[in-house]
Order: C-alpha cells, then structure tokens, then sequence
C-alpha cells in the first residue's frame, strides 16, 4: 500500500470550494460564518429560557427572522445582529484585517 497523503483543511478549501478572494469561496466563508453566528444566537437565547417569537418581540422583528437567523439562512443587518445580542444581553467585537495587514477592532 502506497503513503497516504494528507492535505490540510485550506489545501481542502482551495481545491473543492476555490481560493480565498474568489466569489464561490467568498460565499462559502460568508454561509459559514452566518451559520456559526446562528448557532451562537440559538445558544444564548435558550439560556436565557427565550422563545424565538419572545426575542423577536425584544429585538422589533418577526419570530421567523429569528428562526432564519439561527439557521444561518439569513443575511441579518449589522444592525438586527446587534440588537439581538444586546437584547440577550451579550457583547458583540467584531475585528476586521486589512490586506496591508493593518487591522481595526470594533465593540
């Protein structure tokens, strides 16, 4: 039997999703990242015992943006994010990275 090669999780990426900076890649990292947001937002509202449609009341929108929030299925406003976790009393930082390597970080 020959020598198994293994690829890392990017050489991965790159060659059955695209690399970094094209658009299949690009929405491929955005999908992920609304849906790990999701999960998150999912978490905190059920620690703090809340329904969808009761946090949809907190934050001014209907129980199925919620439902739609948490499956990573939408494209929520920097805005609605914020609302949401501040109506679940969390904190949200958000760190951006420029390609000169500069970087700005926002609470």
């Amino acid at each position: 039997m020959g020598k198994k090669k293994y690829v890392t999780l990017e050489e991965f990426e790159d060659k059955y999703i695209g690399k970094r900076g094209t658009p299949e890649r690009e929405e491929y990292e955005f999908s992920l990242s609304m849906e790990i947001l999701g999960e998150k937002i999912k978490k905190i509202r059920k620690e703090n015992n809340l329904t969808q449609e009761e946090l949809g009341k907190l934050v001014g929108v209907q129980k199925a943006q919620i439902s739609k929030l948490e499956k990573g299925a939408s494209s929520a406003t920097i805005s609605t994010i914020n609302k949401v976790f501040s109506a679940l009393k969390a904190k949200v930082k958000m760190h951006i990275e420029f390609e000169d390597e500069s970087d700005l970080a926002l609470s």
